[in-house]
């Protein structure tokens, strides 16, 4: 792999970002919408549901085709990215109440060691109150924000944590829904960005929307957005697109604030999404076409489930418009942003740097990618070149589909090809470690 220097030299021009040549290294700001399918937006076809903000961030940068989110619900997806495991090496790969345990890698402790302010605004997952999982204890000198991803459902919160103390919203008090908290994390990313101009940052900005609030079974926003009024759509669906279209918005004027403070060439934007879309609070994933010409959704290792928009902008480093089928997920992060500040791992990982993709280049070899879930029974899924192999819950066949030229995986061709097939299925077998946490059933 050529040295980040060269990368810049050779796609922009531009001097490496080497201190002594008196350049800072780049502030990473990380968005993560919670349910949001590859289909969802603009920019990735999505013709009803209005997302400009987004649009002009991928117009402006480049957007990836083929990038897969850690799992197919939150909590073990957000731990694969934050830890650079994939799930059957994470500690956390299920939605039970698993913390993180001391020591883990942790993205956001690289970007403390190389002296960046740290913060996580948003939906976490990954400790309780109390727990060695915390953000405060895995590398986040501020979080604002729900600890427990289930109370993340209600969108009008009575109380967030504001590290680790609890903090009352009064506008919500007695169940009013005065104060929304995706509109409370835009303030408060808002305020960390112009409390850090001043040294290098990183943003986990973790948004929850467009998920549903389960437990009441609604879709919850502060209002139906103008553009979705005059619909002939049903309620529910013209709430789950003011929640998009309202997150876009929020995006839009967090990377307007970069460019008022003189940060955009100095600030990498990622957006992406933490699985595929839900069918939850009476909201249809097929009335938008949330997957797009993906097969599956949210708890499915089809690529509905998994596969995500990741767009990445970096202002005069990466090509605008730029359109990539480079593969990658979410473990890779971890490594790439070793890559970018010139760090060394923190432990062993999964995945491997896609600085040279961002920049329009091709990655060297990679290990196959794998995906393990746990609810319903045990399902995996492993991608190994343009190969997809999937072992749902409750059988003992393996499904084989060619993504070149199968997107959808409507043709399973395991009969057709028993070398790819038997591959995969030792690849299967061998890519986990046995989890205490998440034992697999026997059959």
């Amino acid at each position: 792999m050529l040295p980040i220097a060269a990368i810049f030299a050779a796609t922009t021009g531009t001097p490496s970002l080497d201190p002594t040549e008196g350049r800072r290294p780049p502030n990473v700001v990380f968005i993560l919408a919670d349910d949001l399918g590859y289909g969802d937006l603009g920019c990735y076809g999505q013709n009803r549901i209005k997302t400009p903000s987004i649009d002009r961030l991928a117009a402006g940068g480049i957007r990836f085709m083929q990038c897969y989110a850690g799992s197919t619900v939150c909590a073990p997806s957000r731990c694969c990215l934050m830890t650079g495991l994939h799930t059957g090496h994470a500690f956390v790969r299920g939605n039970a109440l698993v913390p993180l345990r001391p020591g883990e890698n942790s993205v956001a402790g690289v970007f403390r060691s190389a002296g960046y302010a740290t913060a996580l605004i948003g939906k976490w997952g990954l400790g309780e109150p109390g727990t060695t999982g915390i953000p405060n204890r895995q590398g986040f000198e501020f979080f604002y924000g729900y600890l427990n991803q289930a109370l993340a459902h209600n969108s009008f919160p009575q109380e967030l944590w504001r590290n680790e103390t609890r903090e009352a919203i009064p506008e919500n008090r007695n169940n009013q829904r005065g104060a929304y908290s995706n509109d409370l994390f835009t303030r408060e990313a808002l305020h960390f960005i112009e409390r850090s101009a001043d040294r290098p940052f990183f943003l986990y900005l973790a948004y929850t929307g467009p998920h549903a609030n389960s437990t009441a079974r609604t879709m919850e926003a502060p209002r139906i957005e103008p553009e979705y009024l005059d619909k002939d759509w049903p309620e529910v669906e013209k709430l789950f697109a003011s929640t998009i279209t309202r997150m876009d918005r929020d995006i839009g004027a967090i990377v307007e604030r970069l460019g008022a403070l003189g940060l955009s060439r100095d600030t990498i934007v990622f957006f992406t999404s933490d699985n595929g879309p839900h069918r939850e609070g009476g909201h249809s994933p097929t009335f938008f076409n949330s997957s797009g010409p993906l097969r599956g959704i949210k708890r499915d290792l089809y690529e509905g489930g998994i596969r995500v928009p990741m767009i990445v902008r970096w202002q005069d480093r990466i090509r605008p418009g730029s359109v990539s089928d480079e593969p990658w997920a979410f473990w890779d992060f971890l490594p790439t942003v070793c890559d970018l500040l010139d760090r060394p791992l923190p432990g062993q990982t999964d995945g491997v740097s896609v600085v040279p993709a961002l920049f329009g280049g091709r990655l060297p070899a990679r290990p196959p990618m794998y995906w393990e879930f746990h609810e319903g029974g045990f399902s995996q899924a492993a991608r190994m070149g343009a190969w997809k192999a999937v072992r749902r819950a409750g059988r003992t066949d393996t499904e084989l589909y060619a993504l070149n030229n199968d997107i959808a995986e409507a043709d399973n061709v395991a009969a057709q090809h028993p070398e790819v097939l038997a591959r995969m299925e030792a690849f299967l077998r061998e890519a986990r470690t046995e989890s205490a946490e998440f034992p697999v059933p026997k059959q």
